[in-house]
């Protein structure tokens, strides 16, 4: 029987490497971005191509309420029951304490933790008895932000959501869990000065950042794995370790 897993944010980053993680184990995909057309286009070939399974893209903005309706259709369009779904997308606000406005506040809450809940809401009954859902939290919502306070507090009320709805996905047979990636070598990342990677680097036990499949791998786990249930899985490296 095919295997349907939908990700929010899966066509590059962390999305893009669970997509690909995923995809080697046949599952089909159905993908979310929000602006960038031309690299989920490329994402949803080379996925199709390389492994050989389905994969759609749909454009859907989680700072975006409206875009719930969306996804909703869609899915009630193809009539496609899910085996997973992984909440990945995500924003941030850099502006400091002093700068930051309601409206970026307001837009990161939204995409971080308003629209996760209110798709569940909307599609839990898509989703498979025995079924998945996991949430990219952060690192950043255990360890305190010095860059971001409207992210580090969102991931960790999406650390919170985790737990707290367990007990409201057991009626549906579904399990929830998730992860919180410490400093993952993709895109983001990779645009950090040279100094600053260093000094990330100089607080982790095993020196460097973490590759973005080594991350994916956890989520696979959660997903396949039908014990873990109510679980932030930290994949940091050992972060300040000194």
């Amino acid at each position: 029987m095919s295997k349907y897993v939908f990700i929010t944010g899966g066509t590059k980053g962390i999305g893009k490497a669970v997509a690909e993680c995923l995809a080697k184990s046949g599952y089909h995909l159905i993908l979310t971005y929000s602006a960038d057309q031309k690299t989920a286009v490329n994402t949803q070939q080379e996925l199709q191509v390389k492994y050989g399974i389905s994969v759609s893209v749909i454009q859907a903005d989680n700072s975006n309420l409206q875009a719930i309706d969306t996804i909703a259709s869609y899915l009630a369009e193809k009539d496609l029951y899910l085996d997973a779904l992984v909440m990945n997308a995500g924003t941030t606000c850099r502006d400091s304490f002093e700068q930051m406005q309601y409206e970026d506040w307001e837009r990161v809450f939204c995409t971080n933790v308003h629209f996760p809940v209110f798709l569940l809401q909307r599609i839990i009954t898509r989703i498979k008895k025995g079924g998945s859902v996991v949430f990219t939290g952060s690192l950043m919502g255990i360890e305190p932000h010095s860059v971001s306070l409207a992210y580090g507090v969102t991931k960790s009320a999406v650390h919170s959501l985790v737990k707290n709805l367990v007990k409201f996905l057991v009626p549906y047979e579904v399990r929830v869990n998730g992860v919180a990636p410490g400093f993952v070598d993709t895109e983001w990342q990779k645009n950090k000065p040279a100094e600053i990677r260093r000094n990330i680097e100089r607080k982790v036990a095993l020196g460097r950042f973490c590759d973005p499949m080594e991350v994916a791998e956890v989520y696979k786990m959660l997903i396949e794995n039908s014990y873990f249930n109510g679980e932030v899985v930290v994949v940091d490296g050992g972060y300040s370790y000194k």
